[in-house]
C-alpha cells in the first residue's frame, strides 16, 4: 500500500513538474501600439494604380512557446483608425459601402498555431474577422527578431509579416463590378514587449 502511494506521489510530482516546465516555456508579449501598423494595398480601377492604407490603432497579445515551437496571436484593430492619407477616401472607406466601421468597429486576428523553422517563427496560421465574417488567413513572417530593448529595459520581439486574400470574401465587394480587382495584400509591422511571468 505504501509502495503504491509512493509511486503515485512520484508520478504526480513528475506530472506537475512537466506541466510547470511547459508553462515556464511560454512567454507572453504585449503589442506595442506605437510601433505596430497593419497596412494594406488594394487595386484602383483594375490595375491603374494601388491605394495604400494603414490602421493607426492596434492592441493585443502574443505568446511564444520556443520549446514546443508554437504560439498564439490575439490582435484587435480599431477599424475607425483607418487612414489612406486622403480625407475623402477615409470618409468613404469607413462608410456602409466599405468597412462600415459604425456597425463593425473592430477587426480581429486570432491564431492558435505558429509554425517554426529552426528557432524562428515563419508562419502564423490564424483567422481574420472582418465585418463580422471570419475566415482563415495565414501570415507569412518575413523577418523576426527579439532583443533587449535599450529604453524599455525588457525583451522586445519585432516582425514583418505579409498576407493576401480577396476582400470579396469579407463582404468588401465595393467596385468589383466595375473592374476593380478584389485581391488585397496586407503588410504588418509589429513590435511586442515581453511580460513578466505570473
Amino acid at each position: 500500500m505504501f509502495k503504491q502511494l509512493s509511486i503515485t506521489a512520484v508520478g504526480g510530482a513528475l506530472a506537475l513538474g512537466m506541466l510547470g516546465a511547459a508553462h515556464a516555456a511560454v512567454d507572453t508579449y504585449m503589442v506595442d501600439p506605437s510601433h505596430t501598423y497593419p497596412s494594406f494595398e488594394a487595386d484602383h480601377l483594375g490595375g491603374l494604380s494601388l491605394w495604400r492604407g494603414k490602421f493607426e490603432k492596434t492592441k493585443g497579445t502574443l505568446t511564444l512557446d520556443r520549446v514546443n515551437k508554437t504560439g498564439t496571436v490575439d490582435i484587435e484593430i480599431d477599424a475607425n483608425s483607418l487612414d489612406f492619407g486622403h480625407g475623402k477616401m477615409n470618409e468613404e472607406a469607413k462608410g456602409v459601402n466599405m468597412f462600415d466601421v459604425e456597425a463593425h468597429p473592430t477587426i480581429a486576428y486570432k491564431a492558435n498555431k505558429i509554425r517554426f523553422e529552426g528557432d524562428k517563427p515563419v508562419e502564423v496560421l490564424g483567422d481574420l474577422t472582418l465585418k463580422g465574417i471570419t475566415k482563415p488567413v495565414p501570415l507569412k513572417i518575413n523577418t523576426f527578431k527579439c532583443m533587449m530593448h535599450p529604453m524599455k529595459k525588457a525583451e522586445v520581439c519585432g516582425a514583418d509579416a505579409v498576407a493576401e486574400f480577396k476582400r470579396t470574401d469579407f463582404d468588401l465587394g465595393y467596385a468589383v463590378d466595375r473592374g476593380f480587382f478584389p485581391e488585397v495584400k496586407v503588410l504588418i509591422t509589429i513590435e511586442a514587449v515581453k511580460q513578466p511571468k505570473q
